[in-house]
């Protein structure tokens, strides 16, 4: 087997990798902020049943959770059956469990803010969605980047765990050399050789996430 043969059949993989990342952070991003203000919510039953939701997503396996929403649909009502294309109940499970994580840290950076800052925005005329929209969430997303920079860079190891649904991602391709499924059987070293494309990726995600911080030190 040649090297160009074995990234292209990688690369295929790498492409599932890829479309799981970035539609995990489209779609947890903005549900994580839902999550947030549910959870900070004034009304004490909105409040407590978002904080149970967050801590079931974070207290359970996100394979386990990949599994419900691949099967769980398919057992309760038989007829639908389950999805042929396994991209959509990863995408769901991955960014219903991150939104849970970025909840909590959305959370803790809007805690974070002096309560002078609501107040004289208060003094100036501002609304309670201008202040937040203008003057507390630019400096919330200053304060919580390095935890959101930890949990991208744990999304990409993450999106290994699709292949427990047979979804082709980097993982998969390579464990394919070791079982017969592209022609060539019992090789092991192409699993390993997935790691340089996870590192590559990691690296220009940090070098990326470094610039957006340095960008955003002008609130500091």
């Amino acid at each position: 087997m040649t090297l160009s043969t074995m990234i292209l059949k990688m690369s295929e993989g790498l492409g599932n990798t890829c479309a799981i990342f970035f539609l995990t952070l489209l779609f947890s991003l903005p549900l994580g902020m839902l999550f947030a203000l549910l959870r900070m919510s004034k009304n004490k039953v909105v409040s407590s049943v978002m904080r149970f939701i967050i801590s079931v997503l974070r207290g359970t396996p996100l394979m386990l959770q990949l599994l419900a929403v691949t099967y769980g649909p398919h057992y309760l009502f038989p007829d639908l059956g389950v999805a042929r294309n396994k991209l959509i109940p990863v995408v769901i499970a991955f960014a219903i469990n991150y939104a849970a994580y970025f909840a909590e840290i959305y959370r803790g950076g809007i805690d974070s803010m002096p309560v002078g800052q609501y107040e004289a925005a208060g003094v100036l005329g501002y609304t309670k969605l201008q202040t937040f929209l203008r003057i507390i969430l630019p400096q919330v997303v200053k304060r919580i980047m390095p935890s959101i920079t930890n949990e991208v860079v744990t999304l990409v190891k993450d999106t290994s765990i699709a292949r427990i649904i047979s979804m082709q991602e980097l993982i998969y391709s390579g464990y394919a050399f070791l079982k017969g499924s592209h022609g060539y059987s019992g090789l092991l070293w192409p699993i390993f050789f997935t790691g340089v494309y996870y590192l590559a990726f990691n690296g220009i995600l940090t070098l990326l996430f470094g610039r957006i911080e340095k960008r955003l030190q002008y609130f500091s």
